[in-house]
């Protein structure tokens, strides 16, 4: 089972990053026949499927499982091979959850690893039989493919990352004139542009949704000044314990809306108990709902799920309360 390298997709570092996984996941299904190929993303806790050629266990693009069920966080450890054409010959492998919850007999886990040495994902091909040993003939060829993918990684990256110093220049104006955060528009461009980044590369993020309380009752009892000055200083709260890269909206009235950028589940659930000790701090209640970004339901979903979560939790409150 052997390719001929005179065969290799054209691949050029002006290309998108989710284009070139594409024609190398095209090309892998077609010249080394196994049931599954994908380029995947380790997030910090799960193993994302970016780009997926499946026929065999029904799986497709922004699926995952934990990374320490798989079979790469081994790979990488070197406690298994890149290629293993039976993969249950090999211990660390047959061990692995995601051994026992899926039939793998044979295995291949390339690194994709960025300029800076982090890494970012693998090239991985998986097949329910095991295969022959021809199988380990490839790697020089799976090895060119990984270098290149990491090469138009790193300048995409790049190019997304200046995008995005323009695009939060062109939107900074959209802001809110009681916080000076991104008004519903700033925040509805926001996460229309960050759509196609977080697709594209698979980042890890969050949707964090707050509703503030007790702001009609200082509005009826101290007057809408104070109730200004209430909603001022839950926006400047929110500015002092997140970071710069976060994008936070005060979407009107008592709600404001953040987008947790390159934030994991754990992350993020320790933004929203950042949250809650430092508006308590500053004399300020509110009810929070976060969820986490999906290729699947992108950030509209998101912002629906934290939105649903958010209200679940006011009314959690509010019966605790009586």
């Amino acid at each position: 089972m052997t390719t001929n390298t005179a065969t290799l997709p054209v691949l050029s570092p002006l290309m998108g990053f989710d284009e070139a996984s594409a024609i190398v996941v095209d090309f892998l299904k077609e010249h080394i026949p196994l049931g599954y190929w994908a380029v995947t993303r380790y997030d910090g806790y799960r193993q994302l499927y970016l780009e997926v050629r499946d026929d065999v266990y029904g799986v497709g693009p922004g699926d995952s499982h934990a990374w320490d069920d798989s079979f790469c966080v081994h790979m990488l450890a070197g406690d298994g091979p890149q290629i293993a054409p039976d993969a249950m010959a090999v211990p660390a492998y047959r061990a692995a959850p995601v051994g026992k919850a899926i039939d793998i007999g044979a295995y291949v886990g390339i690194p994709i690893v960025k300029g800076s040495g982090e890494v970012f994902g693998t090239l991985c091909g998986l097949d329910p039989a095991a295969q022959p040993d021809e199988l380990e003939d490839n790697a020089a060829l799976l090895a060119l493919l990984s270098n290149l993918l990491t090469m138009i990684l790193d300048v995409d990256l790049a190019r997304s990352e200046e995008a995005r110093k323009r695009e939060r220049a062109e939107i900074a104006a959209d802001t809110d004139a009681l916080t000076g955060l991104l008004n519903r528009r700033g925040w509805e461009r926001a996460m229309a542009l960050e759509e196609d980044r977080f697709r594209r590369f698979g980042h890890p993020g969050s949707v964090i949704v707050i509703d503030l309380d007790r702001l009609k009752v200082i509005n009826d009892t101290q007057g809408h000044q104070a109730g200004d000055d209430y909603i001022r200083r839950a926006g400047q709260t929110l500015k002092d314990c997140l970071s710069r890269e976060d994008y936070i909206a005060r979407l009107g009235g008592d709600e404001f809306a953040i987008m947790a950028t390159d934030a994991t589940p754990e992350e993020s659930a320790a933004i929203v108990d950042r949250i809650y000790a430092e508006f308590a701090a500053a004399g300020v209640a509110g009810s929070i709902g976060c969820a986490p970004y999906t290729i699947v339901a992108g950030f509209p979903g998101a912002f629906d799920a934290a939105d649903k979560a958010m209200y679940e939790e006011k009314r959690r409150r509010r019966a605790s309360e009586g």
